[in-house]
């Protein structure tokens, strides 16, 4: 046999089934690219290699599909709103048992700090027969499609590593947070708007700042996306002037084209970060400014939320919120700073609540008479709780409190109308069913069609997930 022959030869012996799939598959792959690109669209990124976006099935049949977090930044007090204490009335004023306090260390609170009673009247509402808060009445009305948590517990003390340990699963920074997760795991179903979008009102942002919408270690395509809530909703969203649609698009497609010969090269998963990021922000031009006028809806819609037209709320949060699931977007998070009452609990705390109650509780409504509840979970709580104690240097103020607090949840296979868990007679300690941040954690996974301990990421040599090595599905909260 020749030289030439035996060259052909072994030419032939390693063009196997891998090379026949890698590529000879390209021309018939690129023809069914191309219908599908017919079909969604010119601007939308032409690769499904370099959409990682793209919808994904989760581990099993998911119960709900959406999140709408409802994060009362600055831990609201359970202790006026959903925790009930008639001893803490019976003895306000009044020194607390000397074993309450052993060996538990509070910045404000030393062995004289007294009991304080409950700042508001509480009341049996719904069939349910929840014990609310005079000053929530509007969540009073829906309180039969709510589960509410009186035995939350947390290990964090202080604001920022509490925000961060209920946004990321831990106190460090630098972990993904629940809606980066999410975006993981789920992918989105919106086209043109991102997949998981962050609001904030009230005094001021969260004390854990970006690191609770952020995506930690995985790819950035999944941090949460800041609306803002006058001006332009996303900055840098406008053209300059002198550029219009086409010569965007031009450049775009060009960038586009260089970024995705590098990502071939390289498999940077940055890159198609970067190339998505480009195509979301050109259907974002048209897409956001339509989103965010909610002058076109309904004054009854309106009038049910508290929502003004043109005027920051986080009543207009709430019914964003709403408008941002209908169009697909996997989680939305409203944050609302600050319900941090280390004084003036009784005035503050009741004008949280009347900037806050009747949004809530209309988002509620709203979604169910969409029918838009069963697929969407909804959230709402801080990151810790109050003590029963008053502080030191006041006599209406409560400190922070890890040990027990309330959350609330409703929609996306949450069971309604029910009371989980219960504290001691002072609101101190939990004595029965004790939900940790990573049971709720993984909770809300499992509503969501995943196995909290099959959802992870290599990073660093070994496999993070949001639950650590924690959490306990709450099977006592599924429907």
């Amino acid at each position: 046999m020749t030289k030439l022959n035996q060259k052909s030869s072994l030419e032939l012996k390693h063009r196997n089934r891998r090379w026949f799939l890698g590529q000879c598959g390209v021309g018939l792959g690129s023809v069914a690219l191309s219908q599908l690109l017919g079909e969604i669209g010119h601007s939308t990124v032409d690769s499904l290699q370099v959409d990682p976006l793209s919808p994904r099935a989760p581990h099993y049949f998911p119960k709900a599909k959406k999140v709408i977090f409802l994060f009362m930044a600055g831990a609201p007090s359970h202790l006026e709103l959903f925790d009930y204490k008639p001893q803490l009335t019976k003895f306000d004023g009044t020194l607390p048992p000397a074993e309450l306090l052993k060996d538990y260390r509070a910045a404000f609170i030393n062995p004289n700090s007294t009991l304080l009673g409950p700042r508001f009247k509480f009341a049996r509402k719904g069939k349910s027969g929840a014990e609310i808060s005079e000053i929530l009445p509007h969540l009073s009305k829906v309180v039969d499609d709510i589960s509410i948590v009186k035995s939350m517990t947390t290990d964090a003390f202080n604001h920022a590593p509490g925000q961060i340990l209920m946004n990321t699963g831990s106190q460090q920074f630098g972990r993904p947070s629940l809606g980066s997760w999410l975006t993981y795991g789920l992918g989105s179903e919106s086209q043109d708007l991102p997949a998981f979008v962050v609001f904030s009102s009230g005094k001021k942002g969260p004390s854990g700042g970006n690191s609770c919408w952020g995506s930690g270690f995985l790819p950035t395509v999944h941090q949460g996306v800041v609306f803002r809530n006058s001006g332009e909703p996303v900055l840098y969203l406008s053209n300059p002037k002198g550029v219009d649609s086409n010569l965007q698009r031009d450049s775009l497609d060009t960038v586009r084209d260089l970024n995705r010969m590098r990502l071939e090269k390289i498999g940077d998963p940055e890159i198609a970060t970067r190339i998505n990021s480009f195509e979301m922000a050109f259907r974002m031009q048209t897409s956001v400014p339509e989103l965010m006028d909610i002058s076109h809806e309904p004054q009854s819609i309106l009038d049910l939320y508290g929502a003004k037209p043109g005027k920051p709320s986080f009543a207009n949060n709430c019914l964003l919120a709403r408008r941002l699931v209908e169009r697909g977007v996997r989680f939305v998070q409203l944050f609302h700073e600050s319900w941090d009452q280390h004084a003036s609990l009784t005035k503050e705390i009741g004008k949280n609540c009347k900037d806050t109650d009747q949004a809530s509780a209309a988002l509620i409504q709203d979604l169910k008479q969409r029918g838009l509840l069963d697929e969407t979970l909804v959230i709402w709580g801080g990151e810790f709780g109050r003590t029963p104690m008053v502080q030191g240097y006041d006599t209406d103020g409560r400190d922070h409190h890890p040990k027990a607090f309330s959350m609330w949840l409703a929609g996306g296979g949450i069971r309604s109308g029910y009371t989980l868990g219960e504290t001691d007679d002072l609101g101190f300690n939990i004595v029965r069913d004790k939900v940790h941040v990573h049971d709720l954690h993984a909770t809300l996974l499992h509503l969501l069609g995943f196995d909290h301990t099959k959802l992870t990421y290599r990073f660093q040599g070994r496999d993070f997930r949001l639950t650590d090595v924690h959490g306990n599905v709450v099977k006592q909260l599924l429907a």
